[in-house]
């Protein structure tokens, strides 16, 4: 998909990856980056609010992204399953970021230029 020319459509935010920015996989994708060596299946599930379906579908989609590895094996005899952020998952999730911050600060920048009380951000609440 050909990006979109900023100068005519600044407004696009074309670094908004779809695969990211679904609210469950932004959890886990956040919660992938504050542990680089990764975590298991069961905190993953604890720390996003997630079922065990809900959690291996996002997964699946993750790592068929390039964005997690998902390595299954045995602590003794009962299977354990750890999730890790590729290289390039972390990049993109940071470029992700990147435009996200953009985002805010234009919306702050935008909201400013109306009068009232500004709100968080200085964004004005009605």
């Amino acid at each position: 998909m050909p990006k979109t020319d900023v100068t005519t459509a600044p407004f696009a935010y074309d670094g908004l990856d779809r695969v990211i920015h679904e609210k469950a996989r932004l959890g886990l994708l956040t919660s992938l980056m504050a542990h680089p060596k990764g975590l298991a299946f069961a905190d993953l599930k604890q720390l996003c609010g997630l079922t065990d379906g809900n959690l291996s579908r996002h997964l699946q989609v993750l790592q068929e992204a390039g964005l997690v590895d998902v390595i299954k094996g045995y602590e003794g005899n009962r299977p354990h399953t750890t999730c890790r952020l590729t290289k390039s998952g972390r990049r993109r999730f940071l470029d992700y970021l990147a435009v996200l911050e953009q985002l805010v600060r234009d919306a702050a920048k935008a909201a400013g230029k109306h009068e009232g009380a500004p709100g968080r951000l200085g964004v004005q609440t009605i």
